[in-house]
């Protein structure tokens, strides 16, 4: 406080007992204001990483979610600084960190005078549409006398996680054909 006669230095005067009294509870709120700074950054949340991820949209529905604190911050951290891009290398990265190893195939429209013979026909629409090579083949159920049910299918093959990442990451007006084998 200012000195004077105004202002008590007495700890038993009542500006004195009121200012003890506020200053654990502004402690408190000051302590409190620090730790927001903490949790404005992805890297350091803790309180807040439930509506970081939310905002994120993470858990990404196609992988399982990191089962430790630090790993969802790293999950979060890769997700808002991840670049994405739309040439073929960048989803052929994307799979190889997924551990397949794919190619591209990209469809062109027919057009007069452009074309080969032998060569298949395209129409515009294929413009949008690119195919991925994967060259393994996971069959997940195999039809056998006794062993199915009414309306289960013959067989199933594919990748499903390769195709939940690739399809989420795709530009949204193509079209992926997968190709196993």
């Amino acid at each position: 406080l200012p000195p004077g006669p105004a202002w008590s230095r007495d700890d038993s005067g009542a500006i004195p007992q009121l200012l003890h009294g506020m200053a654990d509870e502004l402690a408190r709120v000051h302590n409190r204001a620090l730790d927001l700074i903490e949790e404005s950054d992805p890297m350091t949340t803790s309180e807040l990483l439930a509506d970081w991820e939310r905002v994120a949209g993470l858990p990404e529905p196609c992988l399982t979610p990191p089962a430790t604190l630090q790993g969802r911050r790293d999950a979060l951290v890769e997700k808002l600084t991840r670049i994405g891009r739309q040439d073929h290398q960048y989803f052929i990265d994307i799979a190889a960190v997924l551990g397949f190893a794919i190619t591209i195939t990209e469809f062109t429209p027919f057009r007069a005078g452009s074309g080969q013979a032998g060569k298949p026909l395209y129409g515009a629409s294929w413009q949008f549409a690119w195919q991925v090579n994967a060259g393994t083949i996971t069959i997940t159920f195999q039809f056998r006398a006794g062993a199915g049910r009414a309306g289960d299918p013959l067989r199933l093959w594919g990748n499903d996680l390769l195709e939940c990442v690739l399809n989420r990451i795709k530009p949204a007006h193509t079209t992926i054909l997968f190709v196993y084998g």
